[in-house]
């Protein structure tokens, strides 16, 4: 009998983006500190939240509010014409998901603009949506389905454009720091990478609320002093500001707007 051969498979739009994201974060020099935090004080008030918040919901305001504390948290570096850096005045989280696109799960990314600035019903309502309309419906995913489907070389000039030019361009299309985590699935990422200043990721949350929480950074644009401290604070945020909120919550319908595409 021939033995079998294995099959071609074209790659998807969401794969794309995804050699695309790594072609220029693996240009990025990353370190990743983390912290031992413990959340515990966040269990019984976010289980009585009526919305009962995600935990990437969570870390992600109390990481925005950290940084419209700390500026240079909102820094990027730019390349062109000359080497800068570039402050924006507020957060933009771009928080990974998964979404089912031509029968397979790929990435797609979220943007949350300010999320310092909003409730944590709104940005839940805000992460609701983008899990739950049609791909199509969604502006960030829809641009990034039809930019994947250019050639190669524009892909790469667009990307490294707005990486590298207008700062601000580079925080609306591609926003402040990241966001991803497989602690819902019992499992950590050691070292993510990312053409952003920073990434914020978490594993497992055992019983007793304890978390290893990671903050991967751009040495070029910060130190790992400076974020020590900052996760120190991002504890201490989660455990004060944010139980405060979750305490006070009020009923809310979960009406929601998606911030529009670049």
């Amino acid at each position: 009998m021939r033995e079998p051969k294995g099959r071609g498979v074209p790659i998807t739009g969401p794969r794309r983006f995804i050699i695309d994201l790594l072609h220029f974060a693996r240009q990025i020099p990353s370190v990743p500190v983390s912290r031992i935090m413990d959340v515990s004080p966040l269990f019984g008030p976010r289980a009585e939240h009526p919305m009962r918040p995600s935990w990437a919901v969570l870390f992600m305001k109390a990481y925005a509010l950290v940084a419209a504390d700390h500026a240079p948290l909102r820094r990027a570096l730019l390349n062109f014409p000359w080497p800068r850096l570039y402050e924006h005045p507020f957060t933009t989280c771009a928080l990974a998901m998964e979404r089912e696109y031509e029968g397979e799960e790929g990435i797609f990314v979220g943007l949350f603009r300010a999320p310092e600035q909003q409730t944590l019903a709104e940005i839940q309502a805000g992460l609701r949506l983008y899990k739950g309309l049609p791909l199509d419906q969604v502006g960030f995913f829809r641009q990034a389905l039809r930019v994947s489907r250019a050639p190669t070389s524009v892909r790469r000039l667009l990307w490294w454009s707005t990486l590298n030019v207008s700062g601000y361009k580079r925080a609306k299309r591609f926003g402040t720091f990241g966001l991803s985590s497989y602690g819902s699935l019992g499992a950590e990422s050691l070292h993510p990478i990312s053409p952003l200043t920073t990434t914020l990721t978490f594993g497992p949350i055992d019983a007793s609320g304890r978390v290893n929480v990671k903050l991967i950074y751009d040495h070029r644009v910060l130190d790992g002093a400076f974020i020590a401290r900052r996760l120190m604070d991002i504890e201490a945020t989660l455990t004060g500001t944010i139980v405060d909120e979750l305490r006070l919550a009020q009923p809310y319908d979960g009406t929601a707007v998606l911030p529009p595409a670049a």
